[in-house]
């Protein structure tokens, strides 16, 4: 198979050149919602299509009733997938998301390689961004982290292995993102799926906990029942990123909470 995620970030790259980069004060008047975490949480996700699982609509919900149930489910936040080509994504799902539960800070997924999409996601209404460090140099990492602070936003900074969890640990050495890093405003996230083959290794989150940086570790992909945000939450992991399992489930905002419970109860243990 070809390189899935290099295939993203070109596709990404032509999206973001084609987005104007004048923005006014205006443009940003949509209310910045604030990400509080417990003990264990869940930022759950929407998304209308897995490359690796096709479709994943279990009912006719729509997006907004599904956004409905992960808020009453307690989720500490919702993903959505803007990403057209592979995942049926769009932009103007992140605005009907945001407008649907006020209350719930709405993140950006997407495979975003410009700082001009953090300002595109900002103008749409997202209060946070996904970031994936495999796909940024140092310095471009640096760039759109701070027009992400300039915003007031929360990152989601994405590992697959040893080398971006390095990076992403070197970034604890800056005061100001050790800052939000202790504040939980800078996320650091490990993808149980390797986006350049599509493969998932289960194993990965147990292998990688102890480089894990010293911040709010998200757990990606592959969790789909109570039991396993208890696992995660035994390897040092404080939140779990859930989307297929969500998506099909008949009951989500049960599935939100059951994580979100399981999760806390290990912590507490």
């Amino acid at each position: 198979m070809s390189d899935f995620l290099q295939s993203m970030a070109a596709g990404s790259a032509e999206r973001a050149a084609a987005v104007s980069s004048k923005f006014s004060s205006a443009d940003f008047n949509k209310p910045v919602v604030p990400l509080v975490l417990g003990d264990f949480d869940v930022i759950a996700e929407i998304k209308e299509r897995s490359p690796a699982e096709g479709a994943l609509k279990a009912t006719n919900r729509s997006r907004v009733n599904q956004a409905v149930s992960y808020a009453a489910g307690g989720a500490a936040a919702i993903s959505v997938l803007t990403e057209p080509s592979r995942f049926d994504g769009d932009l103007a799902h992140l605005e009907e998301v945001v407008a649907a539960v006020p209350g719930t800070p709405v993140m950006r997924k997407d495979f975003l390689v410009e700082p001009v999409q953090i300002h595109e996601a900002r103008k749409a209404g997202a209060s946070g961004v996904l970031l994936i460090a495999a796909l940024l140099s140092d310095d471009k990492l640096r760039e759109m982290l701070d027009v992400a602070w300039q915003h007031g936003m929360f990152v989601l900074l994405e590992s697959f292995d040893e080398n971006d969890l390095a990076r992403s640990s070197m970034l604890m050495d800056n005061a100001g993102d050790f800052e939000r890093a202790e504040s939980g405003q800078l996320l650091f996230g490990v993808n149980t799926r390797n986006l350049r083959s599509l493969e998932v290794d289960n194993e990965r989150l147990r292998k990688l906990a102890p480089l894990l940086p010293n911040g709010r570790c998200v757990a990606e992909s592959g969790l789909r029942v109570a039991d396993d945000a208890a696992k995660v939450a035994s390897y040092g992991y404080r939140l779990a990123l859930v989307g297929t399992a969500l998506m099909r489930s008949d009951d989500p905002a049960a599935l939100v909470a059951a994580m979100r419970n399981a999760g806390s109860a290990r912590v507490a243990a």
